[in-house]
C-alpha cells in the first residue's frame, strides 16, 4: 500500500504565498513521476505542475513564474512553491505520484486526499 498524504493549504490574500507538501510512504521502490492537480468548484481537475525523477518538469500556463515545484528524493517528498496568488488560484490542489512499489514492477498512479487553497481578493 502507498499513501500520499499533503499538507500545507490554507487561507490567503492576493499576492500571498503559500507552501504545499506531499509525502509518499508505503511500499516504495522507485517514484517516477510527482505532480499537483487542482479543481475549482465546477471545474475539471487540471495539471499545475509535475516532476519527472530525472528533474525535468512541466508547468501549466497559468501558473508559469508564479509557482515552482521540487522534489526531496530521499524523503519521497514533493514541494509547491506558490507565489504571487490569485483569487482564480482557489482549488483543492491533489498530489499525484507514479510509483513501481518493487523492482521490475509496473508503475502505478497513486492520488492525495487533497488540500483546500483559497485566496481572497
Amino acid at each position: 500500500q502507498v499513501q500520499l498524504v499533503e499538507s500545507g493549504g490554507g487561507l490567503v490574500q492576493a499576492g500571498g504565498s503559500l507552501r504545499l507538501s506531499c509525502a509518499a510512504s508505503g511500499s516504495i521502490f522507485k517514484i517516477n513521476l510527482m505532480g499537483w492537480y487542482r479543481q475549482a468548484p465546477g471545474k475539471q481537475r487540471e495539471l499545475v505542475a509535475t516532476e519527472t525523477s530525472g528533474g525535468s518538469t512541466n508547468y501549466a500556463d497559468s501558473v508559469k513564474g508564479r509557482f515552482t515545484i521540487s522534489r526531496d528524493n530521499a524523503k519521497n517528498t514533493v514541494y509547491l512553491q506558490m507565489n504571487s496568488l490569485k483569487p482564480e488560484d482557489t482549488a483543492v490542489y491533489y498530489c499525484r505520484a507514479e510509483i513501481s512499489p518493487t523492482a521490475g514492477a509496473l508503475q502505478y498512479q497513486y492520488w492525495g486526499q487533497g488540500t483546500q487553497v483559497t485566496v481572497s481578493s
